[in-house]
């Protein structure tokens, strides 16, 4: 990172020079806007929660779980603009392979984990943080902010998922 405090961000006319904020509000839109396609095609190809995965929802928060859909993928998809892709590879906002990703009531799950019920019940938790917070645009500038500033596995919408969907699971039989 420059000593200035500026960071770098690629754009079509070449590296320019931008502080995190700056960045930050101008890869906000293209995130919305890619997960709220996501969403929609996994609201439409998806499936429903299983009675228990109903449950387990409810029992981490969610208002409407049976808006809920998963939807399996041999590969999480990851967005394709190149600011958002430069973006996401440079603050390592998520893992490199998920397991899951949750976009609103859309959760992708990874085909290995498939209908894995610690994975299902951690995504679910995220699906409460985004009604909680008042949707997608919301959940993201918060979640993506936490990412970019103290890490993935330091924020506290990871943190909150990780204690909700520990909490549920230790709370119920695992099987």
């Amino acid at each position: 990172m420059p000593a200035n405090g500026a960071e770098f961000l690629l754009s079509s006319e070449g590296v320019q020079t931008h502080s995190l904020a700056d960045q930050f509000e101008t890869l906000l839109p293209l995130a919305t806007a890619w997960a709220s396609a996501q969403q929609d095609r996994i609201l439409r190809e998806g499936v429903p929660l299983s009675v228990r995965e109903l449950s387990d929802g409810l029992r981490v928060g969610v208002k409407d779980p049976e808006r809920v859909r998963l939807l399996q993928m041999e590969i999480i998809p990851a967005p394709d603009h190149p600011m958002l892709l430069a973006a996401a590879q440079t603050v390592n906002f998520v893992p490199s392979a998920p397991r899951g990703l949750t976009v609103h009531h859309g959760i992708f799950i990874r085909a290995d984990y498939w209908r894995d019920r610690s994975l299902i019940v951690h995504e679910l938790a995220h699906v409460a943080q985004y009604e909680r917070l008042g949707g997608m645009s919301e959940f993201l500038r918060q979640y993506l902010w936490q990412c970019a500033t103290v890490g993935y596995n330091k924020s506290a919408l990871e943190a909150e998922a990780v204690t909700l969907a520990g909490r549920v699971l230790s709370n119920s039989d695992i099987g």
